[in-house]
């Protein structure tokens, strides 16, 4: 079992990273597919379904992989992950909700993924974790610097929601934190010290 978890994590990282690149490293292929530019391309339900199945894999074999430790955070790095796993969630939100962050991070959800992924870096230093959240943050790198590459400077700020969507957005953003919270203890992975 502890093999197939290891098999499934990777392949899990493979497909999810795939899933999302193709169609910026190699647009040709992507293409053979369908339009991802058209919201009606039937393809979508396709790439959909492969990174579903990247995450059952990722989830199954991150459960079924040993605990191999690399280093042993210290007991403070709990506080600072709680802290940024506020700011990713405010951050990731920040693009549907049209706050005023938004105006101002060019790429509001991977930049929310990536703080989401150092976040949890820090508190797990184990092997599996490592290859998790670190094969997910160099997924979420590589995807801002091949946008960026493809699209060069140019960027079109987002329209300003208005004072209701600021308020919103911070009622989503604790909102989520608390169910993030109770999903993990609920799981047995407490996330507050003590």
């Amino acid at each position: 079992m502890e093999m197939l978890g290891w098999v499934f994590l990777l392949l899990g990282l493979g497909l999810w990273s795939g899933a999302h690149l193709l169609r910026r490293i190699r647009p040709d292929v992507r293409a053979k597919f369908g339009d991802p530019a058209n919201p009606k391309d039937p393809s979508k339900g396709l790439f959909a379904l492969l990174i579903v199945a990247s995450v059952v894999l990722m989830v199954y074999g991150y459960q079924w992989t040993p605990f191999i430790p690399v280093w042993w955070p210290p007991a403070f790095m709990v506080h600072l992950t709680n802290l940024l796993m506020l700011l990713a969630l405010l951050v990731f939100g920040a693009g549907a909700m049209k706050v005023k962050l938004a105006q101002k991070i060019r790429h509001p959800q991977l930049i929310g993924f990536k703080t989401w992924a150092v976040a949890h870096l820090l508190v797990n230093g184990d092997l599996a974790s490592l290859l998790l959240f670190g094969g997910l943050l160099a997924w979420a790198v590589v995807e801002v610097i091949r946008i960026n590459k493809a699209e060069g400077k140019s960027w079109i700020r987002p329209q300003w929601g208005g004072p209701v969507r600021e308020v919103a957005h911070a009622g989503v953003t604790l909102a989520l934190f608390g169910a993030v919270a109770f999903v993990h203890s609920w799981l047995g992975v407490y996330p507050f010290p003590g």
